[in-house]
């Protein structure tokens, strides 16, 4: 596992991440950056940890909107496969209810 320092909402973070693997990772930090900065400015939602949790919740539904990837489509493309929609979405709150750790706080 490689350590790759990255930045979301101007806080600094190190995370593990395989090799090979950072093009992805970055392009998962500026997805979260992106939604999390357009939370920010809406200028409603004040607390971090608020932002963090309507951040995944967009980036969830968006994902549940895309289509099922192709057989052709190559593997690591994109999202990896999880199966149907469903199980996509409760990988994703299983990755962020670990990233919250044991404090319950991502940010």
């Amino acid at each position: 596992m490689k350590q790759v320092e990255v930045t979301i909402l101007g806080q600094s973070y190190l995370l593990r991440c395989p090799e090979g693997g950072e093009a992805q990772l970055h392009a998962a930090v500026a997805a979260v950056d992106r939604e999390m900065s357009a939370i920010r400015d809406a200028g409603k939602v004040k607390a971090r940890e608020r932002m963090a949790v309507l951040a995944a919740l967009n980036l969830a539904y968006q994902l549940a909107g895309r289509p099922a990837p192709s057989a052709e489509a190559p593997r690591g493309a994109g999202i990896p496969d999880a199966g149907t929609d469903d199980a996509r979405i409760d990988q994703l709150v299983r990755r962020v209810e670990a990233a919250l750790g044991r404090d319950g706080q991502l940010l």
